[in-house]
């Protein structure tokens, strides 16, 4: 949680205190998609019982979804960025299996559920960190070439 924390702040510092002339490259509607992400990431299932997290999580995953296309868009994929989807893919993997298993088991609090959901929102606070630093990365050559 603490690591969340910090994350969000340095997220905050970075887009929250600029001025209105920012340099063209930090594209706006990824940043807007990197507000609702961070906003959602740090509202959705706060202290909340793991199965209620589920349809957060899956709020999340279509915000992760359109923020990929922007990547995809502006040309800005990096090795940090697919590794952090990886991640991310993999905690989502783990999350259902053990929501599987806890619906079995009839267990809610099911431990290796809570887990899986706690691991997930990691990933998705790497995800963020990483998108952050493609948005606010210059492009190659200052900026002068078309991206």
């Amino acid at each position: 949680m603490a690591a969340c924390a910090a994350l969000t702040a340095l997220t905050a510092l970075a887009t929250g205190c600029r001025n209105d002339t920012a340099p063209p490259w930090e594209y706006p509607e990824l940043g807007a998609t990197l507000r609702s992400l961070s906003h959602d990431l740090d509202e959705g299932c706060a202290e909340t019982a793991p199965a209620r997290c589920v349809d957060e999580l899956d709020r999340l995953g279509v915000l992760a979804e359109r923020a990929f296309a922007e990547v995809l868009d502006h040309k800005l994929l990096a090795g940090g960025y697919v590794a952090a989807m990886d991640d991310l893919a993999g905690a989502r993997e783990l999350r259902l299996a053990a929501a599987q298993e806890a619906l079995a088991r009839r267990d809610p609090h099911y431990l290796p559920f809570r887990q899986a959901v706690r691991a997930e929102r990691l990933a998705y606070g790497r995800l963020l960190a990483e998108l952050e630093s493609l948005r606010t990365a210059p492009p190659p050559a200052d900026g002068t070439e078309p991206v």
